[in-house]
């Protein structure tokens, strides 16, 4: 089985040849052993917080670090297919993966309808790493029946005074700041007094509580509002419309959450367990593994198409449930391949004894992995609310033909 993320362009033109050696270059030179070490072991959404600020930091030293963004605000003016060349080459690299809320969500947000200021005084931080956004959307009571959320925020003089609760908040005791969906009014439909906020987790009366996952480490947070004061001037959109706000920041979230460079780390590392692989169903494995490169290939292909439309007319909401649900039933095939390629060696990862075997240590990879991809299919809405959604789009489109 060849290595994905070794395959060279064929027949490429010449401008993306000579990216491609650009990029290579780059890699080479900037992603020292420390930082292909944090990225080879990332688990989950992102690499050590230590490992991510430096590669941030190189990143955007080098101007390379929003692509997605337009030019005019700092991105790089890549064309779609240089992205996803780009992708391939720090997967194949082991390059770690950022915490990268800001620029893969807020900040694309920001640039479509954030004021002025809010551009001005955010933007720039995204970029050069000094501020990391969490997301508060998700409570106790409002997962993927979001509308339901309880989170007060009340005017008063030139502020809202905010309280409640959020779960499942990804990076909140790493991040220094918040965008955040609150009420702001009760009457109408669930959808309608919704506001989107940006706060400062500095702000008194804001406390954050882990959450070990199964893979046991720590990515997820509770976090509590206690009488926190947000300014008015950081509101995004008008009061009572944040729905539409955060409808727009999560096609954004669900095209960029699990690309085809976090898949292909994942389909890399599958296939360096199983070149580890003795037994007597290795063959067997072997062909589950080109079925999955089959399906990776395709998926690129889906994406790449996409991310070219995005560049011109943007996506519709069904397009992007469609490429989340891909995405990470894919990413969640792959890792259950590699754990149960791995097999007794998995059990690793249920004692807290070190292990020295290269065998032992993939193993407990492994199922780290497994546990670390579960939650895959929920975070950005369940993937049986997309298919919801993208069936009601078929079921509108043909009833329009």
């Amino acid at each position: 089985m060849s290595d994905l993320a070794n395959t060279t362009l064929r027949d490429a033109p010449s401008a993306d040849s000579i990216f491609l050696h650009d990029v290579r270059q780059f890699l080479s030179k900037a992603l020292t052993l420390d930082l292909r070490d944090a990225g080879r072991i990332t688990i989950g959404v992102h690499s050590d917080i230590a490992a991510c600020r430096v590669w941030h930091r190189r990143l955007y030293e080098r101007g390379w670090i929003a692509p997605a963004w337009p030019a005019a605000y700092g991105g790089t003016n890549w064309t779609p297919a240089q992205r996803l060349i780009f992708e391939r080459e720090c997967a194949a690299n082991d390059a770690p993966v950022l915490f990268a809320g800001g620029l893969r969500t807020l900040g694309p947000l920001l640039i479509a309808i954030g004021s002025p200021l809010q551009q001005h005084r955010y933007l720039p931080a995204i970029l050069d790493g000094s501020d990391l956004w969490c997301q508060g959307f998700s409570e106790p009571g409002a997962g993927s029946d979001l509308a339901a959320l309880q989170t007060r925020a009340c005017a008063m003089d030139d502020h809202y005074v905010v309280n409640g609760s959020k779960i499942w908040t990804t990076g909140a005791h790493i991040a220094n700041r918040m965008f955040c969906l609150v009420r702001t009014a009760q009457s109408g439909k669930q959808q309608h007094g919704i506001t989107f906020l940006l706060i400062d987790m500095a702000t008194a009366g804001i406390s954050v509580k882990p959450i070990r996952t199964l893979a046991g480490d720590h990515e997820f947070n509770e976090v509590f509002l206690d009488q926190v004061r947000v300014p008015f001037a950081d509101r995004v959109g008008n009061e009572n419309e944040g729905w539409a706000v955060a409808k727009l920041l999560m096609q954004f979230a669900r095209a960029n959450n699990t690309t085809s460079g976090l898949l292909r780390r994942a389909f890399r590392r599958t296939a360096g367990i199983l070149d580890s692989h003795t037994g007597a169903d290795s063959g067997v494995f072997r062909c589950r593994l080109s079925e999955l490169e089959c399906e990776l290939r395709t998926f690129e292909a889906l994406e790449l198409r996409l991310l070219t439309q995005r560049q011109m007319n943007g996506l519709t909401d069904a397009q992007a449930s469609m490429i989340k649900v891909l995405a990470t039933e894919l990413h969640q095939k792959v890792a259950s391949l590699s754990l149960e390629a791995a097999g007794m060696a998995a059990l690793t990862s249920s004692t807290g004894a070190a292990v020295q075997s290269p065998w032992l240590k993939e193993g407990r990879f492994a199922a780290a992995k497994y546990f670390a991809t579960r939650a895959a299919s929920i975070y950005s809405g369940t993937n049986e609310t997309h298919r919801n959604l993208i069936a009601r789009h078929l079921l509108a489109t043909a009833a329009s033909v």
